[in-house]
């Protein structure tokens, strides 16, 4: 279940039919599960923006940011 909204965070976007509706990396195909499954397997923010050209460092921070202040919000209701 994903209990994130990321329409509020500007470093990743959803369209229809661009790779199947699901959030990507802003300007990117590179869907955002690519992030959570890469960073589950050990591998670092480094790593992860050399193996996926178009992603940078910003946006893998605003991404884990924003999940971890909505996880905080969701936590505390």
């Amino acid at each position: 279940m994903d209990i994130t909204n990321w329409g509020g965070c500007p470093a990743v976007e959803r369209t229809p039919g661009k790779v199947s509706g699901a959030w990507v990396f802003a300007g990117t195909r590179i869907p955002l599960s690519a992030l959570y499954e890469n960073l589950a397997c050990g591998a670092t923010i480094s790593e992860f923006v050399e193996w996926f050209p178009g992603v940078d460092e910003q946006q893998v921070r605003a991404v884990l940011e924003y999940e971890a202040n909505a996880l905080k919000s969701a936590l505390a209701h």
